[in-house]
């Protein structure tokens, strides 16, 4: 049996950026044991299996898969599957602009595909199924410092806090002094095991608001061992629980709110992600997550 797939690169303009994707565009029905056997050959932080929808509302279903584990919200992977999606043809498009739902286990995702009219790269942007969700208190600093590698100083613990968030799939944001602190992050693992790994939020998203890139607002960095991803370059999920997380502390009030994230430097693989929150009296509504992509080539992979 040969499958074929696309690989892409996901929030990144140029080749080389980016979280990688690969996606399995007309994917058989395979059993989920040999998805994930898959996904674990690829290597890959996520790798996606285009389905026939379920839900009628749905243009596709996803099946989304780290190497370790089967994920019912992803960002990158839906971003890169719709806008391969549009790129492809395989969803009707009005004008510049394609809207419709891809059905994931979190429930349904809508999603819009730009076309660029200058030659450039199509924008996708997801809405969130679910608005963000804060969860219980995280571990105290002088723990997470031990968990990822820096000195409690580091931290911080006033306005910007440790707090554990989620859109979907529940993230640990710890908020850092410097780009150089955030820079110095990694994960401890037998730390991470001892103190982290039980909890709620076991996926860490450190990041600080000293960006590198001219017109960011946060350099960010996640780690996730516990679904086989050590360090990634672009977190979609993360951004939509994260987006909360600055809307919650935002001081400008209702309206549409905005950010640009920078992700995946250190791992030289740079992102950036475009966030978005809709408050309405002082309610976080809707949280949106978007970027570009660009197409890397294709393969087939032969299951005997």
């Amino acid at each position: 049996m040969d499958l074929r797939y696309h690989l892409l690169d996901v929030f990144t303009d140029v080749a080389f950026g980016g979280n990688q994707l690969a996606v399995f565009v007309d994917a058989p029905d395979l059993d989920t044991p040999l998805m994930q056997r898959i996904a674990r050959e690829l290597n890959l932080s996520e790798t996606v299996f285009v389905r026939p929808p379920r839900d009628t509302r749905a243009a596709r279903r996803l099946r989304i898969f780290t190497p370790a584990v089967e994920l019912p919200f992803a960002g990158h992977p839906t971003i890169g599957t719709a806008f391969l999606l549009a790129d492809l043809g395989e969803v009707k498009a009005d004008g510049d602009r394609v809207a419709f739902a891809l059905e994931e286990e979190v429930g349904l995702v809508p999603v819009t595909v730009t076309r660029s009219r200058t030659g450039g790269l199509s924008f996708a942007e997801l809405t969130a199924a679910r608005v963000p969700e804060a969860g219980p208190a995280p571990p105290p600093p002088a723990v997470l410092a031990r968990v990822i590698g820096v000195d409690e100083s580091d931290i911080l613990t006033g306005e910007d806090a440790p707090q554990a968030v989620s859109a979907g799939v529940p993230f640990l944001f710890v908020p850092l002094r410097s780009r150089e602190a955030v820079g110095r992050a990694w994960i401890d693992l037998g730390a991470w095991k001892a103190e982290l790994a039980g909890e709620w939020a076991n996926k860490v998203y450190v990041f600080c608001r000293e960006p590198e890139r001219p017109g960011a607002d946060v350099r960010a960095r996640m780690f996730a061992p516990s679904v086989g991803v050590m360090e990634d370059p672009a977190t979609g999920s993360a951004a939509a629980a994260f987006a909360g997380y600055l809307a919650w502390r935002s001081k400008a009030g209702d309206g549409t709110l905005t950010w640009t994230v920078e992700q995946g430097v250190e791992m030289g693989r740079p992102s950036v992600l475009r966030l978005q929150a809709d408050v309405v009296g002082g309610v976080v509504q809707a949280v949106r997550v978007g970027g570009t992509s660009v197409r890397m080539g294709q393969g087939t992979l032969t299951i005997e």
